[in-house]
C-alpha cells in the first residue's frame, strides 16, 4: 500500500490530470495516433470506473463518525452540512457512474478507429 493518505493521492490525480490537459493541447511524438487516444480513454475510463466506491467510502467514513458523535459544525447546523454533503456526494458518485458509462462507450468506438497515411 502507498505511504500517503487518500487526500494526498487524489491530489497526485488531479495533478495528473493538469498534465494531461498540457501534453494533449497539441500532437507530439506520444500524442499523434488514434491508438494514443485509445488508451488515454482506456486509462480514464477506469479511473471513472473506480470513483463511485471511493466516494461511497468517503461517505460511510462522515456517516460512521457522525453516528459516534465525533462531528460537529462550525456553523452550528450540523443535520443541514451533512445533508449537503451526503446530496453532494451522491450526485457526485451517481455522475461518476454516467462518466464511466460515456467513457467506456467512447472507448469502444475507438477501438476499431486506425490511422490512415
Amino acid at each position: 500500500m502507498p505511504d500517503k493518505t487518500p487526500a494526498q493521492l487524489a491530489d497526485e490525480a488531479a495533478e495528473a490530470v493538469r498534465a494531461i490537459n498540457h501534453l494533449t493541447r497539441s500532437t507530439g511524438d506520444d500524442w499523434q495516433y488514434p491508438g494514443d487516444v485509445y488508451s488515454l480513454v482506456g486509462n480514464l475510463t477506469q479511473m471513472a470506473m473506480m470513483l463511485p466506491q471511493a466516494l461511497e467510502q468517503a461517505s460511510r467514513l462522515i456517516s460512521d463518525l457522525n453516528e459516534n458523535g465525533h462531528l460537529r459544525s462550525d456553523k452550528d447546523q450540523i443535520e443541514e452540512d451533512l445533508g449537503e454533503t451526503f446530496h453532494g456526494l451522491d450526485d457526485a458518485r451517481n455522475a461518476a457512474q454516467k462518466l464511466y458509462a460515456a467513457l467506456n462507450r467512447a472507448h469502444s468506438g475507438l477501438s476499431p478507429i486506425a490511422y490512415k497515411d
